[in-house]
């Protein structure tokens, strides 16, 4: 007969499961407890799990996926797993940051972060490096000799409060458990999971004490999503997740078919990006700029509409009070004042001395006449990572002079044998391979020249925000 005094076996605590049980559990498509998610991420960080178990529960998530529930907790462990940054509260509703889910070209970043600051926000930004054919944000800022993207989380207070910004690399001492995880999914075929997407970008924004984020989705050829549907699917799970955080977070899709601006490579791109904060730069780059940044500041209450938030942050590109934030950001990261001041105030050829400079340029011409149609950006990267602008695998150095400049843009009418793009390299000469290969980019076609259409096309806020 069972015991009625709350002592028998049924009234025991129940025993935790053990790791092949939770990923068994997963892998029948069951929901994970939020204790079960946090266990997990607890064996992750101290060591007790071992690589073939966190791949398999890597897997098993990929293949049967998280409800939001589960998502906010494995973000929420994520961000645990490690130091939180700490700031004056008065900073609270300041605090602001943009993330890229990676695209050709893409040095918003750079110009973005101090138009903020200008703005009056602090932006402690966390970025990450390239793999593959993308360029990471820290790869482009290490081409500026001195540049420090190692900052400790002391360091980073230091920098918000003199420059209002900091570009910074993730240490080992905030979300370790997410580097780890990283790792793993990139040799598991694990990367374009969405609730580890989702954890991995939020878990980084949480430790920041956030208020307010904006997530530039990319989508399109050279984007980690071919179609603006999946896009929608990661952007809405960002907002929904950001929400139960306590973090504004509204999600821009982006399409990234063709480059973005007219540079791509490391040192090219941190010089366009000094064009842009002087108040020039391709039409295209400033756009996407002064949306994304317009976006922060109307969801954070800084501006009345999207259109004047994004007006302000053109003002500080046109003023020059963001390019004053990107030069103290720069001499507070470890560059020279003397290099900072020269490459804030020198002409573009005295910037390429200061920069490093491949020692061979050679260009392209068009095969025939024709108005510019499509310059798809995934086979120029893919040439600019095998002249050694980009890395296989995380660790490897790369080319800080290797890139590429585009002498044509989409829509413009051009004659047979017009220069449109120029190679920065190290070789003797492109190989035919190499030269096929960015031919078979550019593509002409016989209609009337035209204006290309932005890439700013959607932007999903959050639920507060929807009336």
């Amino acid at each position: 007969m069972a015991a009625t005094d709350g002592t028998g076996p049924d009234s025991s605590p129940q025993k935790p499961r053990s790791i092949p049980e939770l990923i068994r559990k997963k892998r029948d498509g069951d929901r994970l407890e939020d204790e079960e998610i946090r266990s997990f991420v607890r064996g992750v960080t101290e060591g007790t799990v071992q690589e073939a178990q966190i791949g398999a529960m890597l897997m098993a998530i990929r293949l049967q996926g998280m409800d939001l529930g589960e998502t906010e907790i494995l973000t929420r462990a994520l961000a645990e797993s490690g130091q939180q940054l700490q700031w004056p509260e008065a900073w609270g509703p300041l605090l602001v940051d943009k993330h890229s889910t990676g695209g050709v070209g893409d040095k918003v970043s750079l110009v973005l972060a101090p138009a903020l600051a200008a703005c009056g926000c602090k932006v402690p930004m966390i970025s990450g490096r390239g793999l593959g054919h993308t360029g990471g944000t820290l790869d482009k800022l290490e081409a500026v000799p001195g540049f420090s993207v190692v900052q400790s989380p002391e360091q980073m207070r230091e920098l918000l409060e003199h420059a209002g910004c900091c570009i910074v690399g993730q240490s080992q001492e905030l979300v370790p458990a997410d580097g780890i995880l990283y790792a793993i999914r990139d040799v598991t075929a694990t990367v374009d999971s969405l609730p580890l997407i989702t954890a991995s970008i939020l878990s980084k924004k949480a430790v920041e004490q956030l208020s307010t984020l904006v997530v530039d989705v990319k989508f399109g050829q050279a984007a980690i999503f071919p179609s603006q549907e999946g896009a929608r699917e990661l952007a809405q799970a960002l907002v929904g997740v950001g929400a139960r955080l306590g973090i504004q977070v509204a999600a821009a899709l982006t399409a990234m078919d063709s480059p973005l601006g007219c540079c791509v490579g490391h040192g090219l791109e941190v010089e366009e990006a000094i064009q842009c904060l002087e108040g020039g730069g391709p039409p295209d780059l400033r756009d996407l700029i002064t949306q994304l940044g317009g976006s922060l500041l109307w969801l954070n209450g800084q501006a009345p509409t999207l259109a004047q938030g994004a007006a302000r942050v053109e003002a500080t590109l046109d003023n020059g009070s963001a390019l004053g934030r990107f030069r103290a950001m720069l001499e507070a990261q470890g560059v020279a004042p003397k290099l900072a001041q020269a490459l804030c105030s020198g002409s573009p050829a005295q910037r390429q001395g200061l920069l490093p400079t491949a020692p061979t340029k050679e260009e392209l011409r068009t095969a025939s006449e024709g108005t510019v149609e499509k310059i798809q950006a995934l086979p120029l990267a893919q040439v600019l990572h095998e002249l050694g602008a980009g890395r296989n695998k995380a660790g490897e150095p790369l080319h800080h002079d290797v890139g590429l400049e585009l002498l044509v843009s989409i829509g413009q009418r051009v004659t047979a044998g017009t220069p449109w793009i120029r190679i920065h390299h190290k070789g003797s000469g492109l190989s035919p391979k190499h030269q096929q290969k960015l031919q078979e980019a550019l593509t002409l076609s016989s209609r009337e020249p035209f204006v290309p259409d932005p890439s700013f096309r959607e932007l999903i806020l959050p639920p507060s925000m929807r009336g």
